[in-house]
């Protein structure tokens, strides 16, 4: 079985749809004009070339193209007929998809064209909030507000764990990076431990974004009565754990600390969830009786929530990218009060500081004070 891989272009011609493969057409050129020459000439290319084209195609594909005898025409072989014959079938049934699908790539080109557009692409830890802000900006709700020549802004976000989202923006994977830390949590910590070698001063500042709750998302009437980390272990309770460099598990292994508790007195198996969804949904399923999460999520699943915590989610991205056009225009969505009205309809949630650039030790209480007084950069900047 050959497997098929498609390919476009871009043209400034207002040509139609359409699917074709250099070897079909190569096949209906000889074949209408009865020659290779004559095939040769019609697509203005070189005997040669399409001679040798031929002959690689039929190596390739193990079966004969073309048949000519001389004094006679050449003409297609079975199979080259029976290819042209999947061609035109494959090109009747897909018709309207082609066009859909061109439609659909020409739509998102467009943007690239459109010099009021800008994207934003953001690596971050996953949150819901996050997700309606995308959408958010897309339905371009907040555009009535801003100036007649409104940017329109689209956000390209990654969902991966908070320390792998910090390093994609540190590697320039990115230019903005989301992640969340637990509120009130100061200087020797593992949450310091974690954030401050990724974060450098006078190079990163901080953007607010929402404060939301964390705990346990537990079954429906919580049957265990599992109130607590320690009400996990004293009941041994299975428990869904996230896996290392997400900031669910810098939060819960902050949390165990605090509790006296090790990892180990609650996690007892490998088995790691990639989200809070994930997490809700092994939990729904039965698999585990508890999880750290988020009350959204829990919520989506029919789940139980037991708040433990309260944490901030932060978005940072490089100094040097606070006035590109993009980031402003995410610092505008941010601050409307269309966009704070919503993020208040998540469970859970609450903007905080929405959309304001901080300096670094206003969010995170175990931000060396002395250090950063040492990098006058650092004061916070006010957008344009």
């Amino acid at each position: 079985m050959h497997r098929l891989q498609f390919h476009y272009t871009l043209s400034r011609d207002s040509s139609p749809a359409l699917v074709r493969n250099p070897l079909i057409d190569l096949l209906q050129a000889v074949s209408s004009q009865g020659s290779i020459s004559g095939g040769a000439r019609a697509l203005g290319l070189s005997y040669r070339h399409v001679w040798g084209e031929l002959k690689r195609w039929e190596s390739e594909l193990g079966n004969e193209l073309v048949v000519w005898e001389k004094g006679q025409a050449a003409r297609l072989s079975d199979f080259g007929n029976k290819l042209m014959w999947a061609e035109r079938q494959a090109q009747a049934r897909l018709a309207p998809q082609i066009e859909a699908l061109r439609a659909e790539l020409e739509r998102s080109y467009a943007l690239a064209f459109d010099d009021s557009v800008h994207v934003v692409t953001l690596y971050a830890s996953h949150d819901e909030a996050l997700s309606a802000l995308r959408e958010h900006a897309l339905r371009g709700q907040w555009a009535a507000s801003a100036q007649p020549a409104a940017s329109r802004l689209h956000l390209d976000i990654r969902f991966t764990g908070s320390v792998d989202a910090i390093r994609a923006l540190n590697e320039g994977r990115c230019v903005m990076a989301g992640f969340h830390t637990l509120l009130g949590t100061g200087k020797k910590t593992l949450t310091e431990h974690t954030y401050k070698s990724l974060l450098k001063p006078g190079q990163h500042k901080i953007i607010g974004f929402a404060q939301r709750s964390q705990g346990l998302m537990v079954t429906k009437g919580n049957p265990l009565g599992l109130r607590s980390l320690q009400d996990l272990a004293d009941r041994r309770a299975r428990f869904a754990a996230r896996a290392w460099g997400s900031g669910t598990r810098v939060v819960l292994d902050e949390l165990l600390l605090q509790a006296g508790l090790m990892s180990s007195d609650i996690i007892r198996d490998d088995h790691t969830e990639p989200s809070h969804a994930a997490v809700a949904q092994a939990v729904a399923a039965g698999q585990y009786d508890a999880g750290l999460g988020i009350a959204a999520a829990a919520q989506r699943a029919g789940l139980d929530f037991v708040p433990l915590a309260d944490e901030r989610y932060h978005l940072v991205c490089l100094k040097s990218a606070l006035l590109r056009p993009g980031i402003q225009a995410l610092l505008h969505l941010l601050k409307t009060p269309a966009w704070k009205s919503e993020v208040a309809t998540i469970t859970g949630y609450a903007a905080r500081q929405s959309g304001e650039v901080l300096a670094m030790r206003r969010v995170l209480p175990w931000w060396d004070y002395r250090h950063e007084k040492a990098h006058p950069t650092d004061d916070p900047i006010e957008p344009c």
